[in-house]
């Protein structure tokens, strides 16, 4: 209790309660303990408690293209959930445990009490929030002003290139050539930091590199040290923003490549000390870019950023592998009709159809793991064309190892960098790939919809989740809109698809300089099929309902069943039965019956829906009947 009332009087929620006061809100608290990596609170969840962080730090994220973003790190005195005071939105962020993590909390319930019970209290508690929004209000408006401030009295620094001299704004880490790519491809307004994976992924390699260099004594300790150090920082997470290049781009990679040598270049002198720009100590080209070319850091950044992301789509995958699983076991009894050519067939489960779907994701979990093993081969060392020239003759096979230990992944080196540096198929082939399970996952979709089109004329066998109101004009109508924008994102990763393959096909000699449009693609594409394959699973399969009664009338009313007849009758009387009963709609049970065919315990055992599930030994049953 001494603990709780130390820590709330020192926060400006509580600074202005007295001993007796404080006294009675600390009694109102009480701890939980949460294990590193286990979830505070989720991202769009429901407000319900206050808490104080204790011990440890908690992480706050936000779901974004690229898997999540982080926003902030908590510690001891930090709030968490403060806005349940002032109205009962949801969470805006994710909030999850770094370290082994201590908080107190205070749940919606409790507070309620103290508002019914003791009014002054809780105005003076909102009262102090009020002061922490303010603050932290005040806060960004410095940070935007500040920003603001230093462009406008720094003004520009002056770098020169081979073209000439420019005046780069003060206060970006990027220099003059980035600056031209960004003049020269204003293409689709989306920079390369939109992808995070692909930049961390560029100074993974720029950090192997220089670790490499010091090995070989190519570069000095202090500035390996300050490369190294700049490369963790935007591994972290930091520093993305200043990753300005388009997506699409001229020049084989050399713009992103580039980009990222500058951004390290300065940052690095940072860490020295320096200013930016001051690159007589501490160079793109020389010292950042040290025996490489575009021609091998690009695609090798490239290779490492689709490994990062790819972990992220495998998850995604198995969710909703997971979600279909669920719905498998749960639909299990559920007798219906099975389809071909949208023509009735003969009886399944609901499980079994949904059964269907979970193997074909798994499959295709397995299809994915095995093209991107072929990303591991590496081509560090080739620089230009492959041969290597610039570059000392250990250094390739240095660079990898450091790429390994760098990025946690099985690396190897190519055993023909000429090829390597030149050959694009790993990418179509991690491309067919996506396609193949963009094709099957609308496919699913497409089934999604039809079973639960209606619901008056229609198959109406499943009920989605209502999202939100389907018409702007008809009264009632609810659309199946969550597998509707999988199937669009399914037809953009096959176009994606097209596009890779015609990039791949374009290649000249030594080298394809159209990587840049192959990098956008994939990453595009893992990102979209992730998110919908999460949206699809949260927000459409795990709320599917089966309309039992629906999917047995089905059954009971279609002449599909006369097919459960063929070992028994033959196929003559079988077709005759099924022609008499679309004919009259009378039931093919009634017509068996009538022709004397079998008896009615041999229809009612033959013709159960449940017996026609599996396999089963009809012509031990025959014989059986025969005698």
């Amino acid at each position: 209790m001494k603990e709780r009332k130390e820590l709330l009087k020192a926060t400006v929620l509580f600074e202005k309660l007295n001993e007796e006061e404080l006294e009675k809100i600390a009694a109102c608290f009480t701890a939980k303990k949460f294990s590193p990596k286990e979830v505070l609170f989720r991202e769009h969840s429901p407000r319900n408690r206050f808490m104080v962080v204790m011990e440890g730090e908690v992480e706050i994220s936000k779901r974004v293209h690229a898997g999540k973003e982080v926003l902030a790190v908590l510690s001891k005195g930090d709030f968490l959930g403060e806005a349940i005071f002032l109205d009962d939105t949801v969470h805006s962020a994710t909030a999850t445990a770094k370290t082994p993590v201590r908080v107190m909390q205070l749940t919606r319930e409790r507070l309620q009490v103290i508002r019914r019970e003791n009014p002054r209290v809780y105005f003076l508690m909102v009262e102090g929030i009020s002061k922490l929004l303010s603050r932290r209000l005040e806060s960004s408006s410095k940070k935007l002003v500040n920003q603001g401030a230093d462009y406008h009295a720094d003004g520009f620094r002056m770098e020169h290139d081979l073209l000439g001299e420019r005046g780069v704004p003060a206060h970006v880490y990027y220099g003059v050539q980035t600056l031209r790519a960004v003049e020269n491809f204003p293409v689709t307004g989306v920079p390369i930091s939109h992808y995070p994976n692909l930049i961390k992924a560029l100074a993974m390699v720029k950090k192997a590199a220089a670790l490499a260099n010091l090995k070989l004594k190519l570069l000095a300790p202090e500035i390996a040290d300050a490369i190294v150090s700049a490369c963790d920082d935007i591994i972290g997470g930091a520093y993305h923003r200043h990753f300005a290049v388009d997506v699409i781009q001229g020049g084989a990679g050399t713009s992103t490549n580039m980009n990222a040598n500058e951004v390290i270049a300065n940052l690095a002198l940072q860490k020295l000390g320096k200013k930016p720009g001051e690159y007589d100590i501490i160079h793109p080209n020389n010292h950042v870019n040290l025996s490489q070319s575009t021609n091998d850091a690009y695609p090798t950044a490239l290779k490492i950023g689709l490994l990062l992301s790819i972990t992220s789509l495998l998850d995604a995958m198995r969710y909703l592998k997971s979600a279909f699983s669920k719905k498998e076991k749960e639909f299990r009894s559920v007798i219906k009709m099975g389809r071909t050519q949208l023509q009735d067939a003969v009886p399944m489960t609901l499980g079994q159809e949904f059964g269907a779907y979970a193997t074909m994701l798994g499959e295709d979990v397995r299809m994915l793991k095995k093209a991107a093993k072929l990303l591991n081969e590496m081509n560090m060392g080739g620089t230009a064309i492959g041969t290597g020239i610039n570059a000392d003759p250990a250094y390739a096979k240095l660079c990898t190892e450091e790429l390994r230990n760098v990025t946690g992944l099985e690396l190897e080196l190519s055993g023909n960098l000429v090829e390597a540096t030149q050959d694009t198929g790993v990418f179509v082939q991690l491309s067919g790939v996506f396609k193949r399970i963009s094709v099957k996952l609308s496919k699913i979709c497409n089934d999604l919809r039809l079973l639960s089109s209606g619901p008056r004329a229609g198959f109406n066998e499943i009920n989605l989740p209502a999202m939100q109101p389907g018409s702007s004009i008809m009264p009632g109508k609810v659309n199946p809109v969550i597998p509707e924008v999988v199937n669009q994102i399914a037809f953009q990763v096959i176009g994606n698809d097209l596009t890779i393959t015609m990039a791949a096909e374009a290649g000249q000699l030594e080298l394809n300089v159209m990587e840049p449009i192959i990098a956008f693609n994939l990453f595009q594409s893992i990102d979209i099929m992730r998110n919908g394959m999460m949206t699809l699973a949260d927000r459409c399969v795990l709320g599917i309902t089966a309309n039992r009664e629906v999917c047995r009338g089905y059954v009971e009313k279609s002449i599909g069943i006369v097919t459960a007849l063929n070992p028994y009758i033959g196929y003559e009387n079988s077709s005759s039965i099924a022609k008499e009963a679309l004919k009259t709609g009378r039931s093919v049970y009634e017509l068996v019956l009538e022709r004397n065919l079998l008896t009615k315990e041999e229809i009612d055992r033959i013709l159960s829906p449940e017996a026609m599930l599996h396999p089963r030994r009809w012509a031990d049953e025959k014989k059986g009947n025969e005698h």
